[in-house]
């Protein structure tokens, strides 16, 4: 489950892409105190997570959460977004994914290809993974994760040993609310990037219900992934930082070539070959992030269909190996149709799709996991739930805090999303990207508020399919609903 989530965030990606942006053009060399609040803020908000995720277990994840906990109308909200918000970062990362493997053709085959011939061929790789269970993705991204947290790893000691000294002020907390001498710096975009960075870490709970013993290891998984992740970033970032030095980081990083960020204290410091390494497993790690991408989307479709909410055969599971073989299928084919989408207008795979699905992924989870923290405050001091789990601290206090982080982070994403989009930001979906969340959001929620007088029937099997503690009953697949 950790590989699951931690494949998902992609560290190599975050740290060659992510980073840069936040060195030259946000906090400069206060960028990795920037992860440190990150890491702060989203810790917090995973306590009052994971005492859901005790007693709540199911593929909808946010989905069931937020019905379960606050009400189901917020809650058909929530599980749209999220459903969403996964559907197209399948596509927007194969598009990153189908760009570094043109990159990568040319230089070292002399094979010359379109970009999409590589994402068709992603597509339908991902597609025979995850067919089968969990397990077998699972072992691919291990293997791909254990290579790019090695490279980085040593990248980093080698930086830090050989470089240009240590510099503690980049891990003060007030560096990061400074441009640190970055000209026309965004104090707002280093932060984001840094949060940008942890898109994902919630998906711990989707996988609930393929593991052994879900209360016990989703909120534990959850935990490791969120402080490991943070901690992680935050030694890379300090390490390339001291490696380059302060002024030649933020020269580099904000230079024609951004990715020297991190390239140039692997060839300095460790060897050529270690460029040769981070170009192939920045290759890899993007693959494995749209694999991990693939299931949550292929298990939040399995949810709605499970809940019959959408059409029911998404609902079900593989005879042989358990997986959500129709939902992975129907994802395949959006995924296919999005990227399809992208080659008749002519969109640049990185500079465009990928941008513009990151921008408006980020932005509806950022609200998602503010409606979560509200549900966790309701399900167990409004309903009343499971007064064992219940704190001021835990379910109060860190929920609120949490939330209010999250509140925080959409308005640096707001204040600083044309920032962030670059090229994309003279798009014309750019400029839709707020409208549609808010269209989700709204427009769901009618939809469950209608539902509730015209078709209670329905209204009522809004996140009701659920491995839970309440009393139950059984239903054909084999998965417990609320009796209520």
């Amino acid at each position: 489950m950790v590989f699951m989530v931690v494949a998902f965030s992609a560290p190599i990606s975050a740290m060659t892409a992510n980073l840069p942006v936040a060195v030259g053009f946000g906090n400069g060399a206060g960028a990795p105190a920037g992860f440190i609040i990150a890491t702060v803020v989203l810790t917090i908000f995973s306590i009052g997570f994971v005492a859901l995720a005790r007693h709540i277990t199911a593929a909808g994840a946010f989905y069931t959460f937020v019905a379960r906990g606050w009400s189901r109308i917020p809650g058909l909200a929530a599980g749209v977004m999220s459903m969403f918000v996964y559907m197209i970062m399948e596509a927007g990362v194969i598009g990153v994914f189908s760009a570094f493997a043109q990159q990568v053709a040319t230089s070292y085959f002399a094979v010359s290809a379109p970009w999409w011939v590589f994402a068709f061929a992603a597509v339908v790789v991902i597609a025979l993974l995850s067919h089968r269970d969990i397990s077998v993705a699972a072992k691919v991204l291990g293997v791909a994760l254990a290579c790019e947290i090695g490279i980085l790893t040593i990248t980093a000691v080698a930086g830090l040993l050989r470089g240009h000294g240590v510099n503690w002020h980049s891990l003060l907390p007030m560096s990061a609310l400074h441009t640190n001498g970055v000209a026309d710096g965004a104090i707002g975009l280093g932060l984001l990037m840094a949060f940008w960075c942890w898109v994902g870490f919630e998906a711990t709970a989707i996988y609930g219900e393929e593991s052994k013993d879900p209360k016990r290891i989703v909120p534990r998984a959850t935990m490791i992934a969120v402080i490991g992740i943070g901690a992680f970033y935050t030694f890379v970032a300090w390490a390339v930082v001291s490696a380059n030095g302060a002024d030649r980081s933020v020269e580099l990083a904000s230079g024609a070539t951004p990715f020297e960020l991190l390239y140039a204290p692997a060839r300095e410091y460790v060897g050529p070959w270690a460029v040769t390494v981070f170009e192939w497993l920045v290759l890899g790690g993007t693959f494995a992030c749209a694999l991990a991408i693939h299931n949550a989307a292929a298990r939040y479709l399995f949810a709605f269909g499970r809940d019959r909410l959408l059409w029911r055969r998404l609902g079900n599971t593989h005879p042989r190996h358990g997986s959500p073989w129709v939902a992975s299928l129907v994802q395949s084919g959006f995924t296919v149709a999005l990227l399809v989408a992208a080659i008749l207008t002519k969109s640049d795979p990185y500079l465009i799709l990928f941008t513009l699905v990151a921008i408006t992924a980020t932005l509806c989870l950022l609200i998602v996991q503010v409606m979560c923290s509200i549900s966790v405050v309701t399900y167990f001091h409004v309903r009343r739930q499971h007064p064992e789990t219940a704190g001021f601290w835990r379910t109060i206090v860190c929920p609120i805090v949490g939330g209010l982080g999250m509140a925080f982070v959409i308005y640096l994403m707001i204040s600083n999303m044309a920032a962030a989009a670059g090229a994309a930001a003279e798009s014309p979906l750019f400029k839709a990207i707020p409208w549609v969340a808010v269209a989700l959001l709204v427009g769901s929620m009618a939809v469950a508020a209608y539902l509730r007088g015209a078709r209670p029937e329905i209204y009522a099997r809004i996140g009701r399919t659920v491995f839970d503690d309440a009393p139950a009953e059984l239903t054909p697949l084999g998965v417990h609903v609320d009796a209520n």
